[in-house]
């Protein structure tokens, strides 16, 4: 048998001088509360210096062009064996990647028609939309094109030079503003309205043409570009989230192609009667279904090696998407479950697969088959560790490594390394949730009113209609891909666009943000800071006026070594500290800047006097974040840290509806009952609460429950079952019913089974 990775004095992050063994070839579940230090120990220690020391046996040249990794801080790390990171982060933000292309299931598509379609012409690049002999030449093969809405980017009533271009590359001062003054094609002083054809035409559509200008009297030649015309080509083939998008543009699908992406060569040829167009836009288990009939000699390796992956993707719970699906759209959940269907691939053995909460997105009906997927993995001899705190997939694990007692400076120690059958006879606050009996049920509340929905016909929803209850807690469940956000977030905010929306949308990862700024309240801080010392307040801004001349406010300074990793070092100018000498020597309350940034929001609620921000960090202390540092940077916090930030962001506003999508998202169940006491608290107030959500636990509290389905994709987008839960539970034809009630004896089973595995062991 495998001898087990050893870890000796791991220091990364929280964790105090852990040391740990994890076997090989096993099932190993890491758990514990969000911000305990799973994330330390499995990515930032044992990740890390797998790759590091992966990328260190290669040569110099390779070296030279992959990633620097420093070695994390731990004193000892044996037995190591290759890792593969299966995380949620998208796979690119590009419009050119696809379902298709990711998993090389389009790639083995573009073979079959290039061998096997009708009329022949051979050549697999004619049929891929990113290359120029296959592209859509009208929409470069992204089969979307970009409009530009002009009311929103331009204010016609001001002149360029007043302002008139609303897009922020545009702002009077900057580079592309004195490139139109001085452009000599319009006039910048005329309001937009008044232009003529001619120069309306110069400042918003004209290509890229040489120019003469004027700079200190001397005349030059310079580059014009129409604006919309330039933030077309800046803009194209990014990210449909970005600011950018949502003010000013749109895109529409190409007449030319109708979505396609390919050139009217590529469309003609037919396999089987379908062409490829035909065939990207079909749900992966319609696909599975043509490759079956198709029968053609050149055929069958091909299809072949298609079927194994796209029945992976099937299995695992991602059958509803199609091959032109852009991965930029994929949420964090489908994203990672896509990667770990290409990765069963992998004939490679001995390899350790680390998996980033996989649950994440999934029904508890597609659970069993993600478990029986990490199973395969294993079978193979490679070791599965994967941080997550499904109670299911707990107990489907060979072995569990639960990190706490609590979060932050309050965890970073192993409480428990040992089967499962132990945990549950441990005293560890995961043991202790994963015993709870015969929960009490809440009095569920009655609708104040309703919110209507009429026929409703968005993506995949079937014109359904639906009454949504006011002022009581209402959970949507249902499959992936069901039809739930589409619902939500797609019709019901836009007829109630002054609803809180809490999604999954990143908080952003900057070194130099922390919950101050996030929270929007480090002005009102300095603010204080400054009245109280008589000084300027934007010299407690270590972006400022008040950062270290040498570090720049970083508080370290970083050294390339070329083909070496980098060497980060502590500032020893303001001993990483960030702030210059003049600063560090003021003092409030006997505290520096710097010993303040330090505080925990528990401490800074007393520390501060500016009302807005106690009530600030208040709500902060009240979604469990208390034991945060103010000045904490948002790269070292953990996915459920960020989520409940980013939550508590929101509650504070004024709103009486609330929607939130998935609000459990890498929160242990010891953090999930304290986010339903949130929950609870806001609908108590008057508030209606609308919850995208599979887990057992927050559904099992709703006061309302609206179930979609049946299925996911063009299978779903129908209202199954509504009601309270008790109803949903003895209604068979809702798979969140029967989920929702072999949930409630759950905890019945999982303790008996426990018992039993102690006994044979």
């Amino acid at each position: 048998m495998s001898e087990p990775v050893r870890i000796v004095g791991a220091r990364e992050h929280n964790l105090k001088n852990i040391s740990v063994s994890v076997p090989k070839n096993k099932i190993v579940v890491v758990t514990g509360v969000s911000g305990s230090g799973k994330s330390s120990l499995v990515f930032d220690t044992i990740s890390a210096e797998a790759r590091r020391q992966l990328i260190e046996t290669f040569g110099t040249f390779e070296r030279s062009r992959l990633p620097k990794i420093s070695r994390p801080d731990v004193d000892e790390i044996s037995n190591l064996s290759p890792v593969i990171v299966i995380d949620q982060k998208r796979p690119g933000q590009t419009l050119r990647s696809t379902v298709g292309t990711m998993t090389e299931v389009y790639t083995y598509l573009r073979l079959l028609f290039s061998r096997c379609g009708a009329p022949f012409i051979g050549g697999s690049n004619l049929f891929s939309f990113n290359n120029a002999d296959g592209m859509c030449p009208e929409c470069s093969g992204l089969g979307q094109l970009m409009v530009v809405d002009e009311k929103k980017l331009i204010d016609e009533t001001k002149s360029v030079a007043d302002g008139a271009i609303l897009h922020s590359q545009y702002k009077k001062g900057g580079y592309y503003w004195n490139s139109l003054m001085n452009s000599r094609l319009f006039d910048p002083c005329k309001p937009v309205c008044e232009l003529s054809e001619e120069e309306r035409y110069n400042l918003l559509y004209k290509p890229q043409t040489a120019v003469k200008a004027e700079r200190f009297g001397e005349e030059y030649t310079s580059r014009h570009e129409g604006v919309i015309s330039r933030l077309k080509k800046s803009y194209l083939n990014k990210e449909e989230n970005s600011d950018a998008y949502t003010r000013f543009f749109r895109y529409e699908t190409c007449p030319h192609c109708n979505g396609s992406r390919l050139n009217e060569r590529a469309r003609t040829v037919i396999v089987q009667g379908r062409t490829i167009p035909d065939l990207v836009f079909l749900e992966l288990p319609d696909l599975l279904a043509f490759l079956d009939q198709v029968d053609h000699s050149y055929a069958q390796p091909i299809i072949a090696r298609m079927r194994v992956i796209i029945q992976y993707l099937i299995d695992i719970g991602v059958g509803y998407l199609s091959l032109h699906r852009p991965v930029a759209t994929l949420s964090g959940g489908e994203s990672q479950r896509v990667k770990i269907a290409k990765q069963l691939d992998c004939t490679l053995t001995n390899l350790v697969y680390v998996l980033d909460e996989p649950s994440i997105g999934l029904h508890p009906r597609d659970i069993g088959n993600l478990i029986q997927i990490m199973k395969d993995l294993r079978d193979k001899e490679n070791t599965v560790l994967v941080v997550e705190h499904d109670p299911e997939i707990i107990q489907a694990s060979d072995y569990v490594i639960d990190i706490g007692p609590g979060a932050g400076s309050h965890g970073g120690e192993v409480q428990y390394a040992g089967s499962v059958s132990g945990l549950f006879t441990s005293d560890t606050l995961t043991s202790r949730y994963l015993n709870r009996v015969g929960e009490e049920t809440r009095n569920r509340r009655e609708p104040k009113g309703y919110f209507r929905v009429e026929n409703a016909s968005l993506h995949n929803l079937k014109n359904i209609s639906v009454d949504i209850p006011k002022g009581v807690l209402v959970c949507i469940t249902g499959v992936a891909g069901s039809g739930k956000s589409s619902l939500i977030h797609g019709v019901f905010c836009e007829q109630y666009p002054d609803a809180v929306v809490i999604d999954q949308t990143s908080i952003g990862r900057s070194s130099r943000s922390n919950p101050l700024t996030y929270l929007g309240i480090f002005d009102a801080v300095r603010k204080e800071l400054g009245q109280a010392t008589d000084i300027d307040p934007s010299c407690f801004s270590f972006n400022s006026k008040g950062a270290c001349p040498k570090c720049k406010g970083t508080g370290v300074l970083k050294m390339e070594m070329h083909f070496l990793d980098d060497v980060t070092t502590v500032c020893d100018a303001c001993n990483g500290e960030r702030y210059n000498p003049e600063v560090l020597s003021l003092s409030y309350k006997g505290k520096t800047i710097s010993e303040i940034l330090k505080l925990t929001v528990a401490d800074a609620v007393d520390f501060f006097e500016t009302r807005d921000v106690k009530r600030k960090l208040r709500v902060l202390a009240d979604v469990g974040l208390d034991y945060l540092q103010v000045g904490q940077s948002l790269s070292t916090l953990s996915g459920g840290e960020a989520q409940r930030l980013k939550l508590a962001t929101e509650l504070h506003k004024k709103g009486n509806i609330y929607v939130m999508d998935e609000p459990t998202t890498g929160l242990h169940m010891a953090d999930t009952s304290r986010l339903l006491k949130i929950i609870h608290h806001l609908v108590d107030q008057g508030n209606s609460v609308i919850v995208i959500e599979h887990n057992s636990d927050v559904i099992r509290q709703a006061d309302w429950i609206i179930d979609m389905g049946p299925q996911g994709g063009n299978k779903g987008g129908e209202i199954i079952a509504t009601g309270n839960p008790e109803t949903l539970m003895e209604n068979p034809g809702s798979v969140t019913g029967v989920y929702l009630k072999m949930a409630s004896v759950r905890n019945n089973s999982l303790i008996l089974g426990a018992e039993e595995e102690l006994v044979h062991e």
